[in-house]
């Protein structure tokens, strides 16, 4: 695999850094998750089980050796730094200051190995007015924009069904370690990389920031190309209350949709842009969808150019066809199912490790120098 001979120190809990590490270690990198004593990642916790761990836990931390370690003590304090000494990575996500008390800062680790990756994910950053306040990714949303952009039918703002500011921060800082690992094979030093939930936002909407950066004006979702403006970007009801959605804005789109319900007339509608001059033709959308179940109109779609899909349940999801066919859904040897890897190669493709570590499973061999079996 790609990154076989990877070694990974993780000290991140929760999402954004568990998520990291663990792509790293379904391309063969070795992830020493260390926890702290007691209940360790809170993440173990969370949500439900269909195994020894929840769902959420082994989502993000399959394929990883775990070890308890007391950074409070100097016992655990030297022996995570003994750890770093031998690592190519380093993943933190702890509060701007902690890992400074606790004796294993970047200066720390680097004193022990100058060509160590330090990669620390926080809400804020290590820097300005916010990065010492508590965060987790909705705030972090809140404040970069994202949520006053994303309302519901009831133009208030609404919580994301996904959780952006953790995942967009994850994949920086996973570029982030990536790059700095392709420049230590030129220069044979590593890196520190700050990433910042808040900031990993607000460079992920470059299509939507159009009117903050030209016109210092606040969007109007209801107007806007990509949040509610447009009649071919929209979501639509179904005689059956279930949902639909036209996805793409193209006039080639627009015209083979509306010739074929008869209604070309309302195509100059598009060509004028997205903007409160389609309410007609949303309108009449509304009322078209609503005169079909949502299965209907799939079979309805099916030998039409169009942007089109069906508003799936996450059940649905991972029972799709598309997904089963690509195999975007694994099952492990006691039945649990999880998702595939998303970053795919010819060769030396992804081998994930279908396994979760029990807390503290592995310290003994971690710390005795034993390899991962």
């Amino acid at each position: 695999m790609k990154l076989t001979g990877l070694k990974v120190v993780d000290l991140s809990v929760f999402l954004p850094g568990p998520y990291l590490t663990m792509v790293l270690a379904d391309h063969g990198a070795e992830v020493i998750k260390v926890e702290p004593p007691g209940e360790g990642d809170p993440g173990r916790a969370i949500g439900p089980a269909d195994g020894p761990s929840t769902v959420f836990f082994r989502n993000v931390n399959r394929g990883k050796r775990s070890v308890v370690l007391d950074l409070k003590s100097p016992q655990g304090r030297e022996a995570l730094l003994a750890l770093c000494a031998e690592a190519d990575v380093f993943v933190e996500t702890f509060r701007p200051g902690v890992v400074k008390r606790l004796g294993v800062d970047y200066e720390a680790v680097r004193a022990r190995n100058p060509g160590i990756v330090y990669c620390a994910i926080s809400a804020f950053g290590q820097t300005g007015p916010y990065a010492g306040m508590p965060a987790h990714d909705l705030a972090t949303e809140a404040l970069a924009g994202s949520i006053g952009i994303t309302l519901g039918r009831d133009d208030a703002p609404a919580i994301p069904g996904i959780p952006a500011a953790d995942m967009l921060a994850s994949l920086h800082a996973l570029s982030g370690v990536l790059m700095a690992l392709l420049r230590r094979q030129q220069t044979g030093r590593g890196d520190y990389i700050d990433v910042s939930m808040h900031e990993s936002v607000l460079a992920s909407m470059p299509n939507v920031l159009g009117p903050a950066l030209a016109e210092n004006r606040h969007a109007n979702p209801k107007h806007e190309r990509s949040m509610g403006g447009s009649a071919f970007y929209q979501v639509y009801e179904t005689a059956d209350h279930r949902h639909v959605v036209l996805g793409g804005q193209e006039i080639k789109f627009v015209r083979t949709l509306l010739g074929k319900l008869g209604r070309l007339d309302l195509v100059p509608l598009c060509e004028a842009g997205p903007g409160p001059h389609q309410a007609p033709l949303i309108a009449y959308l509304r009322e078209v969808f609503l005169t079909r179940s949502q299965a209907e109109w799939v079979e309805w779609f099916r030998p039409l150019d169009v942007c089109f899909a069906p508003v799936k349940t996450l059940p649905e999801a991972l029972s799709d066809e598309h997904a089963l066919a690509r195999g975007m859904i694994l099952t492990d040897a006691a039945g649990r199912r999880h998702v595939a890897p998303a970053i795919r190669f010819r060769d030396e493709p992804p081998e994930p490790r279908l396994r979760e570590p029990a807390l503290g499973e592995h310290t003994g061999a971690v710390l005795s120098g034993r390899p991962a079996t």
